[in-house]
């Protein structure tokens, strides 16, 4: 059985999305972000489920871009789902996007 819309439980795996859950008033609904949700500044009080390789760094573009297209080339990847925390966060609905072309 489907959760009705206002007992859904969100989590949002993209910084974009998480802006436009609070756009929409849906923010109490919100049960995980990633380490990059920062706006509003309210997403940094939800459970981290996504770290980047980035995280604690301050890299250029240019040097996201060679990172990024390295790891890929080894296929490796530049995110980490904490899986404990989705799994407490419970969630029906996952935002997220398809990795950008580097």
């Amino acid at each position: 059985m489907m959760p009705r819309a206002d007992q859904v439980r969100i989590c949002s795996l993209q910084p974009g999305a998480t802006e436009i859950v609070y756009a929409l008033g849906l923010q109490d609904q919100l049960f995980g972000v990633t380490s990059k949700c920062d706006y509003p500044p309210d997403a940094l009080n939800r459970p981290v489920i996504v770290h980047s390789l980035f995280d604690g760094k301050h890299p250029t573009s240019g040097d996201i871009n060679q990172t990024i297209a390295e790891l890929f080339g080894k296929g490796q990847k530049i995110n980490e789902i904490d899986q404990q925390v989705l799994a407490a966060a419970e969630p029906d609905l996952l935002l997220t996007q398809a990795i950008c072309e580097v």
